[in-house]
């Protein structure tokens, strides 16, 4: 029954048996939205729900009744939908009903209000309402096709905002409008407590409801199709199908969580998304031996570790903990833990790109964590300037922190978050290597002819002027198997870019070996 599993908890709150979070998700009751709701809305108005049920003495006129049980009762008949309870419970509200509703007028006149939420405590009036964002799950619609079926639904599509003008315009979305996010092509933007879970596009897995902080750890990460990827904490799954859809189901993704019940739930998640390169492993990434062939491949790692979770929005913990109750011993044993994390992350041997993220606002968990690896990996790794648009820069701690960013429900209408990316130094070679190499090829040479060229270039023009002379005298025969091969060679050339260098290579070189003979033979007859 829902109000008793609410009463439970709270009972489990005061007892310090764990967090709201926690507890909801272990929870047996079957609608843990449900449950979490009415939950939230209790511990809201938990410090007038008190008053009015000490002002009235309704637990001394009720000696059945305990009291998380009459919290819950309270809060659904003076606050809530009403009470959706019979037998006892419900006789009990109904003797005390006009006495209850006295004591909250009498709060409200004391108060000097006109409304129930104006008698909230100022550390829940002041939390801000965040919009809904939703990712379009690209492995089954297009972003095209999701915005015309929300439009057949009854959206509308408002203009895109500019970086600039972002929150505003968050601020300013009527019920019903909708704007595709700036930073993050796939996620769309709807006014606060707009409802989804009714809606087919999310019963079907074709939109996800991920926050916009969440999705910035895969979007700048980046893998490829056909890449080779560990999620080393990856439940509930949300980075993994975000993951998967950038590499559009190509390539294979280990997705690590120590939890099993985490983990079934990921299951469900994953395929509902529809996602098919995700092999789930049921263990701790840090016993994942980066020397093991399974793993020699890969090239991403997304690492989203345990955190504090200050940064969540909306946050009710508060509401039950004690002041400070997140310690400096408590936040050094999570950044010890997310450090020998990271440690690991960027010790297998073929790591390109690790991107590292918390839901913290603790510089320990954040920079400090960035900055001790970096120090530890020094030459190895540098961090990537990532979503250069983004104002909210890493705090000024080391001379790479900008790098990084920052994310906040005031400044940026999302969670609290942090995101950095580090790209290994060779591949910042490699990147400009690959460039200068594209660039050659559609000239069809490589380095190897261009420090010919440099060596013999009077040579080498000549001989291309006698290339083009002989062209002329060529069989019909011989240039269709030019052609030929030339469009063989423009083929490769999509395949890959080094062997596009070896090829164009290979045909100048016999270009020139061929042509010789033949205006030798051509001299030899004027001459004659």
């Amino acid at each position: 029954m829902l109000y008793t599993e609410v009463a439970a908890i709270l009972l489990k709150l005061d007892n310090k048996e764990g967090t709201v979070k926690s507890l909801v998700y272990n929870s047996r009751h079957k609608n843990k939205r449900q449950l979490y709701a009415l939950l939230c809305e209790t511990l809201k108005y938990g410090s007038i729900i008190d008053d009015i049920i000490t002002s009235t003495q309704l637990l001394k006129r009720e000696k059945f009744l305990k009291k998380h049980m009459a919290q819950v009762l309270v809060y659904e008949q003076l606050f809530g939908k009403g009470l959706q309870i019979g037998g006892k419970y419900r006789e009990a509200m109904n003797r005390n009903k006009t006495a209850l509703h006295s004591a909250l007028v009498r709060l409200k006149v004391r108060s000097k209000v006109s409304r129930n939420e104006d008698l909230l405590p100022d550390t829940v009036k002041s939390q801000v309402s965040l919009p809904r964002y939703v990712r379009v799950n690209t492995l089954k619609i297009s972003v095209e096709e999701a915005i015309e079926k929300l439009k057949k639904a009854g959206f509308s599509l408002a203009d895109k905002p500019s970086v600039e003008n972002f929150g505003n315009t968050i601020r300013d979305l009527e019920t019903g409008q909708f704007v595709q996010d700036p930073h993050i092509p796939a996620l769309l933007v709807f006014p606060p407590e707009t409802g989804f879970h009714d809606n087919q596009l999310y019963k079907s897995g074709e939109i996800i409801l991920q926050d916009k902080a969440s999705c910035i750890p895969a979007q700048v990460l980046a893998p490829p199709p056909g890449a080779c990827v560990i999620d080393a904490c990856a439940a509930p799954g949300n980075k993994t199908s975000h993951m998967a859809s950038l590499m559009q189901n190509n390539g294979k993704i280990f997705a690590f969580d120590i939890d099993a019940k985490r983990l079934a739930t990921m299951r469900s998640l994953t395929q509902r998304a529809g996602v098919s390169c995700a092999q789930l492993v049921h263990g701790s990434f840090l016993e994942c031996d980066p020397g093991d062939p399974r793993y020699s491949g890969v090239e991403y790692i997304l690492l989203d570790p345990s955190c504090s979770g200050s940064g969540i929005a909306n946050r009710l913990d508060h509401l039950t903990d004690e002041e400070g109750s997140i310690s400096t011993e408590r936040l050094e044993s999570l950044a010890q833990f997310q450090l020998s994390a990271l440690r690991h992350a960027l010790s297998f041997p073929a790591a390109r790109r690790v991107a590292y993220s918390t839901c913290s606002v603790h510089r320990q968990e954040n920079e400090d964590v960035v900055q001790a690896a970096l120090q530890e990996y020094e030459g190895k790794y540098h961090l990537q300037h990532i979503l250069p648009t983004w104002r909210h820069r890493g705090t000024d701690t080391f001379p790479q922190a900008h790098r990084c960013i920052r994310a906040s429900p005031e400044q940026d209408r999302t969670n609290g978050f942090f995101v950095a990316l580090f790209e290994k130094n060779s591949e910042r070679v490699d990147v400009k290597v690959e460039q200068t190499t594209s660039q050659n090829t559609e000239h069809g040479e490589n380095a190897f002819v261009k420090k010919k060229r440099r060596r013999k270039r009077k040579k080498n023009v000549s001989v291309e002027k006698r290339t083009e002379q002989s062209k002329t005298t060529k069989t019909p025969e011989t240039n269709g198997k030019e052609e030929l091969e030339g469009k063989e060679l423009v083929g490769k050339q999509l395949v890959g870019k080094q062997l596009v260098g070896k090829e164009c290579v290979s045909q100048k070189v016999q270009t020139e070996n061929t042509s010789r003979p033949k205006k030798r033979r051509k001299k030899m007859k004027q001459e004659t």
